[in-house]
């Protein structure tokens, strides 16, 4: 094993225990937090040491990106797209609707919906390609100008209009917390998702699934699972600085 794919192994393994250890501390089992490995600008031969450790999702934050990667490993196993069957690919990033087709044909889930009118052309493309999506609706958490996400006061409106879709399936919320590293403002953050995840619930709307709560990146992992993290978006601290 090289010095790099060591340190891809390392470095998963350290992330790993991070989680174990942050999920027996919050009264939760390990196997309830998912770690979504964020692969954006890391080459592909990172991703297959990643996959040598048993990682078998990626998080991508450009459309362009995660089609050319999602096209290569498709190529390199011999299967047709949306990808190869062993990789899920998770869009992490904006989509804009004239990115739909390519995010309707290779992605198997988007976590950053934050307006109907991108919901509905994926909805549109989708049907074209006879697949279906799960998303999750972004929400700006943080009040932060330069953060993507529906407001607050405006989820439910979202959620409503999105669960008219057939093709695109609502699990739940994704947010990023105030970055900094001050612990009270991303806790308040990550707290605020989990409110707004029981306000979507108690309006039962049909086709909503609100099981998911996507908060908490490399540097703020344990508040996030001690405040009911399911999955965990980490990057850096598996893949090093890009």
């Amino acid at each position: 094993m090289d010095e790099l794919s060591s340190g891809v192994s390392e470095r998963l393994a350290h992330v790993r225990s991070r989680v174990a250890d942050a999920t027996a501390a919050a009264g939760r089992g390990a196997e309830s937090v998912r770690l979504l490995a964020v692969s954006k600008t890391h080459p592909t031969d990172l991703l297959h040491e990643a996959m040598a450790a048993g990682v078998r999702e990626f998080g991508e934050s450009r459309v362009q990106e995660l089609t050319a990667k999602a096209r290569e490993f498709a190529e390199g196993e011999g299967s047709s797209h949306p990808g190869s069957e062993s990789v899920r690919w998770v869009m992490i990033g904006p989509v804009q609707t004239n990115k739909a087709r390519d995010v309707a044909a290779f992605a198997h889930e988007v976590q950053t919906i934050e307006r109907g009118e991108v919901a509905a052309a994926l909805d549109r493309r989708l049907e074209q390609a006879d697949r279906s999506l799960a998303v999750c609706l972004q929400v700006n958490t943080s009040g932060e100008a330069s953060k993507s996400g529906v407001a607050p006061a405006d989820l439910v409106e979202l959620a409503r209009q999105v669960a008219t879709l057939e093709r695109v399936q609502i699990t739940g919320l994704m947010t990023i917390a105030t970055r900094g590293g001050d612990e009270r403002e991303a806790r308040r953050c990550f707290r605020l998702l989990a409110t707004l995840r029981e306000q979507v619930r108690a309006e039962a709307i049909s086709g909503v699934v609100m099981d998911e709560l996507s908060m908490g990146m490399s540097g703020d992992l344990e508040w996030a699972i001690d405040e009911g993290s399911t999955t965990v978006r980490v990057g850096t601290a598996i893949f090093g600085n890009r």
